[in-house]
Order: C-alpha cells, then sequence, then structure tokens
C-alpha cells in the first residue's frame, strides 16, 4: 500500500484589478471622514472632529481587511501535480538559473 499524499500546487492568480475597487472605496471613506473633521473643526469642536475620524476609521478598517483578505483567499488555488509533472523549488542561494552553463555558442 502506496500511503504517500498527493502533491499539490499551490497558484495565487490575485491581481491589482482585483482590489482596486477597494482600494477606491478606502480612499473615499478617508477622504469623507477628513471632510466630516474640517466640518467640525472650530475652537469648540476640536475633540469631536478627532472623536468623528477616529470612529469613521476605526469601524471601516474591519470591512476593508474583511474585503481583502476574503478576495485574497478565493484567488488562491491548489492544482494536483501529475506523477510526471517536475517542480520548480525557490532557493535563496541561486534565485536564477545559470544561462551561462547551459548555452553553447
Amino acid at each position: 500500500m502506496d500511503n504517500e499524499l498527493p502533491k499539490y500546487r499551490l497558484r495565487c492568480t490575485l491581481t491589482f484589478g482585483d482590489i482596486y475597487g477597494q482600494i477606491i472605496v478606502w480612499l473615499i471613506v478617508i477622504f469623507l471622514s477628513l471632510a466630516a473633521t474640517l466640518a467640525l473643526w472650530s475652537s469648540t469642536g476640536q475633540p469631536y472632529a478627532f472623536a468623528t475620524i477616529g470612529i469613521i476609521l476605526v469601524l471601516s478598517l474591519p470591512f476593508l481587511l474583511f474585503a481583502f483578505v476574503t478576495t485574497l483567499l478565493n484567488r488562491i488555488e491548489f492544482e494536483p501535480l501529475d506523477e510526471g509533472a517536475e517542480t520548480r523549488k525557490l532557493s535563496l542561494e541561486r534565485p536564477f538559473p545559470d544561462k551561462t552553463a547551459t548555452s553553447s555558442r
């Protein structure tokens, strides 16, 4: 009996276009909170202005992180490797193959 587990290839297909809308929404939230802060800014309303920007950013950050993490997790794929498929291993010592040794002129 063969007790060897099947091998899988991890592939992430996340692109900038997948999170572009999320970045735009986050920028809109930041600018709206700054506008609300400036609207409340006066000699007596400074604590309310700082509280407004803090509350808006603290309440919106979990939604932004949730959206980004779920988008990232939806773009991760596990593909089973064929028996004859060759795999590439990452190495910190030789990041690029030596092309001078294999090429002939």
